[in-house]
């Protein structure tokens, strides 16, 4: 049976699957692990479905990644 990306529990170690869906579910996740000031835009939604990511926790880190200032580990500290 496939994950329901909008009841399963998500965590760091969430695989990605070809079922994935940008769920509130997933939003919830997202906020809890980059901040409040987490948001979804097209290209990264694009990175998600490109195969790179294997799981919900290299989502996470690749946001902060793109929107943390160097040198910051703070969540959600993008200006």
């Amino acid at each position: 049976m496939p994950f329901d990306w909008h009841a399963d529990p998500i965590t760091a170690q969430t695989p990605l699957d070809k079922h994935y869906r940008c769920t509130q579910n997933v939003r919830r996740f997202m906020t809890a692990q980059c901040g409040e000031h987490f948001t979804f835009n097209r290209e990264f939604m694009a990175w998600i479905r490109s195969g790179v990511p294997q799981t919900m926790g290299e989502v996470a880190a690749e946001w902060m990644r793109r929107h943390t200032p160097h040198g910051s580990n703070e969540p959600g500290s993008a200006q």
